[in-house]
């Protein structure tokens, strides 16, 4: 025992004196810096945060998320691992850009000013990042390389241009995603969406829409369920036919994507999207004043509103009918806001029998309804309610009879013979819509030459680097502000040497988020956007952890990205997340924090109040990490009374010394069983019972201080040092103090994660007595810390039970574990 363990021993946890000795200390030691040495045998573990914007500084969100993770990276790191858990800031958006117009500044001003905030929380919050691999999404020396990647897209025909019509937001000026719209109004500034015509860049992700679905079987049991089915549903794989419709004044037909063919024989209408090219080209000449009117007001709709089926559904005549390519009869074409210009051809064959909104648009404009699968239900003409469940289908001439499957088969052997149609698969998946009309982005390396087109920016004159506007140059004018900076746009054509004109769109900021987990494997690289041997060492991501709101659009594009690099060269997988962890979300008094709800909670404050160690602790301890906490229920000053008690654990055992022996049996049983039991609770990520097992073992540490054989006993100090171990996952400022109060060097983060030795986990067993209506009826040898259910379990099955019970039913079981057992017959 030293002097000074011993005067440390008298004194009082504070966290704050804590954190503010070991932040320090570990900022010279640089703990957590991977290693990329080949010659370096340890197992490489790739662990990953989404990575943050900078809007501020770190919240409570940020809080939980990222203790989830630190736990999971100081783990393997303890056991071994070479882990690379790195840090980055995805930097380019819109709040940068208005906040510059706020202040009349750039955005780069606010953008760094807020990463260095968040910089500073982050070492506060003892996240073990490998700092070396630092990067900003809009530093020119990382978005050069999207520039690079989209030249590569281009050249593989992934990358293009074409017209087509795009949610506008007229405040912020810029294309909208359909997630970004709500209720027909932009999600960041409440004004009302319309629909504009643009010239835009596109990714080709529906090139890529079955393997981005087949590729799913692999992370079956290591992503969240939800998360693979929010994936399919968005990519929508729907098996039918293609059947192709003369359509009167038409020298082509019009071929339409059905997944019910076998209902051909009911379609009684033909609907083609107002504002698809096909409407206007053939629309009767006398009605086109009626479709230009209509679609000024189907332009006012959002796709989702379209789709919606609560939505009254509307639309114009066209003066035109198709022929239906089985009976030969004239079906009226209509233009209708309820079928969208991007899916299939943009035009339907309306069944309305059995469709809800095909029969909805049949009754507000009274067409025919014609029942050809019979269900067993009511007519849908008189209910108003379509029949689309499977039956025998009639009223179908060579079909009828058959059930929905070998009818399916029929119909479409039957168009393929006429070669009127033949079977198909479509998807839901859209092209990514990659044109942004801001700033604040990554500029397309596109330039545009009279005389030479569309020239792409050679790789030897990347990155395109962003013009200096400032403050009101930035304010929207109905163009993308680079379009306003002359001297920027103006340039020579890398062909011809001619004038020639910027792309003067930026890219969406999702292209940036959909690589950068291959840059931090070497993000100093000048040759590439990676180094490819670099990327084949550290990848796939062992371990992804972040929010499901990202579940569909940032993983689908990162996914598409890797599948491209693959079939570039440049990647030795297919899928780059092997393991995924969505946390939940951090509420207040049971809804989301909101400035205009009042019910928002500072991180800063917390921490300031609790100390570090105890948010991150009480975040750890609220529940299963992919499950939401309510703060309002919180009690982070429990969290501070359980850290004091395991530093004073530390302290007395540290400053008692270490007796002769192995020390108290019982005590190191519980010791080993902890170590056991953390080690699979961390693994099978159950985090939160790993915290209850070492306050487990913190009390039985305490029994045997106060009421067993001392501080000096070698089984408390083993017990104060597993203890230390175990909580540095979680609680690393403490466990740091803890490790040092017992006569270690720092750091406990370079410790080895003990073992169990497996002769003291051997429990000894208990006789339980198992009783029918309270009668003894057998006795069981379990383990004194049984479970109720497993208890339960062996009760029923026990020989003296099925025997009193003499197939009787079970009315009720009452379980007292581990010594009785009470079975109720029915």
């Amino acid at each position: 025992m030293t002097a000074d363990s011993a005067e440390r021993a008298q004194q009082h946890y504070d966290p704050r004196d804590v954190q503010e000795k070991w932040l320090a200390r570990w900022a010279e030691l640089d703990l957590f810096r991977a290693s990329d040495d080949p010659a370096d045998a340890r197992p490489r573990t790739y662990l990953l945060d989404m990575f943050p914007y900078p809007s501020g500084d770190l919240h409570m969100g940020h809080a939980e998320a990222y203790a989830i993770a630190d736990t999971f990276a100081r783990y393997w790191f303890l056991r071994g691992h070479n882990v690379l858990h790195p840090i980055g800031w995805d930097a380019f958006g819109l709040p940068a850009e208005n906040a510059a117009i706020r202040n009349n500044s750039h955005p780069s001003d606010w953008t760094y000013a807020n990463i260095e905030t968040q910089a500073a929380s982050f070492r506060r919050y003892a996240v073990s990042f490998d700092w070396s691999r630092r990067l900003q999404t809009c530093d020119p020396e990382y978005y050069r390389w999207n520039q690079w990647l989209f030249l590569r897209f281009y050249e593989r025909g992934l990358a293009y241009r074409k017209d087509g019509y795009v949610n506008w937001c007229p405040v912020d000026q810029t294309v909208l995603a359909n997630e970004q719209v709500i209720a027909g109004h932009c999600e960041r500034c409440g004004s009302e969406v319309t629909r504009r015509m643009l010239t835009q860049w596109y990714f080709k992700i529906t090139e890529y829409a079955e393997r981005l679905l087949a590729d799913m079987a692999p992370l079956e049991g290591h992503w969240p369920d939800r998360v693979l089915l929010m994936q399919r549903n968005w990519i929508g794989r729907s098996e039918g036919a293609e059947i192709q419709f003369a359509i009167e004044g038409r020298d082509e037909p019009v071929t339409v994507f059905t997944t019910r063919p076998d209902t051909l024989y009911g379609a009684t209408f033909f609907v083609v999207a107002a504002d698809s090219p096909l409407a206007e080209e053939i629309c009767a000449p006398e009605l086109r004043g009626q479709l230009a009117t209509y679609l000024s007001q189907v332009r006012k709709l959002t796709d989702i509103e379209r789709q919606s089926a609560d939505r009254e559904k509307t639309g114009v005549f066209l003066g035109r009918h198709a022929v239906n390519p089985v009976t030969g009869e004239r079906m009226p074409v209509w233009a209708a806001d309820y079928v969208l210009p991007d899916y299939g051809t943009g035009a339907i064959m309306a069944v309305p029998a059995h469709d809800q909104r095909d029969l909805d648009f049949a009754r507000t404009y009274r067409l025919p309804v014609r029942v050809v699968v019979e269900t067993g239900e009511p007519d849908p003409a008189a209910t108003g309610i379509a029949t689309a469940g499977d039956g025998t289908l009639v009223n179908s001439g060579p079909i009828d009879g058959l059930d929905k499957a070998a009818a399916i088969t029929r119909i479409t052997e039957i168009l393929a013979r006429q070669d009127q149609g033949r079977a198909a698969v479509s998807y839901r998946l859209r092209d990514w819509l990659v044109s942004r009309q801001r700033f604040w982005g990554t500029p397309i390396p596109i330039v545009y030459c009279e005389g030479c087109g569309e020239v792409p920016v050679p790789d030897d004159q990347l990155p395109v680097v962003l013009p200096d506007l400032r403050g009101q140059d930035l304010v929207p004018k109905g163009i993308s502000p680079l379009a306003a900076a002359p001297d920027w746009v103006n340039t020579e054509c890398p062909k011809c040497g001619g004038a020639a004109r910027r792309d003067t769109d930026t890219m969406d900021t999702f292209v940036d988020s959909s690589w950068y987990f291959l840059r931090y494997c070497s993000p100093q690289y000048e040759h590439g956007p990676f180094d490819v041997e670099a990327v084949r060492r550290w990848c796939p991501v062992d371990l992804y952890v972040g929010g499901v709101e990202h579940a569909i659009l940032h993983l689908l594009y990162a996914r598409f990205f890797v599948k491209v690099l693959y079939d570039m060269g440049m990647v030795d997988f297919v899928e780059p997340f092997t393991r995924q962890l969505n946390q939940g979300h951090v509420i207040n008094q049971g809804r989301a924090m909101s400035k205009s709800l009042g019910n928002g909670v500072d991180l800063g404050e917390q921490l300031a109040a609790h100390g570090v160690d105890a948010i991150r602790l009480t975040m750890i301890f609220a529940s299963p990490p992919e499950d939401d906490i309510d703060w309002a229920d919180m009690n982070p000053d429990a969290m501070v009374r359980f850290l004091g008690r395991a530093w004073r654990l530390a302290a007395e055992a540290g400053a008692a010394g270490t007796g002769t022996g192995t020390g108290d049996t019982e005590l190191r049983k519980v010791t080993h069983r902890t170590i056991d039991e953390v080690t699979r609770l961390v693994e099978s990520s159950r985090l939160n019972v790993a915290v209850a097992r070492l306050m487990e073992l913190a009390s039985a540490a305490r029994r045997a201080i106060d009421a067993g054989p001392g501080p000096g006993d070698p089984a408390v100090r083993e017990a104060a040092e597993t203890l230390a171990i175990l909580l540095s996952i979680f609680a690393p400022y403490t466990a740091e103090e803890c490790w040092s109060l017992l006569g270690h060097e720092p750091s406990v983060a370079r410790a080895a994660w003990p073992s169990a030795d497996p002769a003291l986990l051997v429990q000894e067993l208990v006789t339980c007595v198992v009783q029918v209506n309270g009668k003894v009826r057998d006795r069981l040898q379990v383990p004194p810390g049984i479970s109720e259910d497993d208890l339960r379990e062996l009760a029923l099955a026990a020989p003296g039970v099925t025997r009193a019970l003499a197939g009787a039913g079970v009315r009720a079981v009452i379980v007292r574990p581990p010594r009785l057992v009470n079975i109720v017959p029915a």
